[in-house]
């Protein structure tokens, strides 16, 4: 498709709001896939800890180990899934994304701070079964 071929967004702003606060936050499918990886690997983890930075996915909290799994659009991941820019209201994508990876910066640097290992598992590598368990397994070690 060609940059005239190329639709534009016919959603209005309050449209376009309702669609996007129905997009996941947590229980996404790749974070499933982590979530069933470990368990098959026999690691114990917790969910979603509220009283960590962030809020990060999963938690090995003996190993003081802490994993994002991330949306590869969402979180501005340097593959095929995560480079594509949105061609319309290409102002409003760039500061959502910037926030993104912004927010995800300090909620790192956050966690560091209080002694944990900060891990993320992207979405692309939740694709192909072996590179997970791998990523799984060099986390847990």
């Amino acid at each position: 498709m060609n940059e005239s071929q190329q639709r534009t967004d016919h959603l209005s702003a309050e449209q376009r709001s309702r669609l996007m606060s129905n997009v996941r936050h947590q229980d996404t499918e790749p974070e499933l896939q982590v979530r069933r990886k470990a368990d098959a690997l026999g690691y114990s983890y917790d969910l979603h800890p509220k009283d960590l930075p962030g809020t990060p996915d999963m938690v090995f909290p003996d190993r003081r180990k802490a994993i994002f799994v991330h949306g590869c659009f969402w979180h501005g991941h340097d593959c095929k899934a995560g480079r594509p820019r949105p061609k319309s209201n290409q102002e409003y994508w760039s500061q959502k994304l910037a926030e993104n990876l912004r927010r995800d910066a300090v909620k790192e640097a956050s966690l560091r701070a209080q002694g944990w290992n900060v891990y993320v598992i992207w979405e692309c590598e939740t694709k192909n079964e072996e590179t997970l368990r791998a990523r799984i397994e060099a986390i847990w070690d």
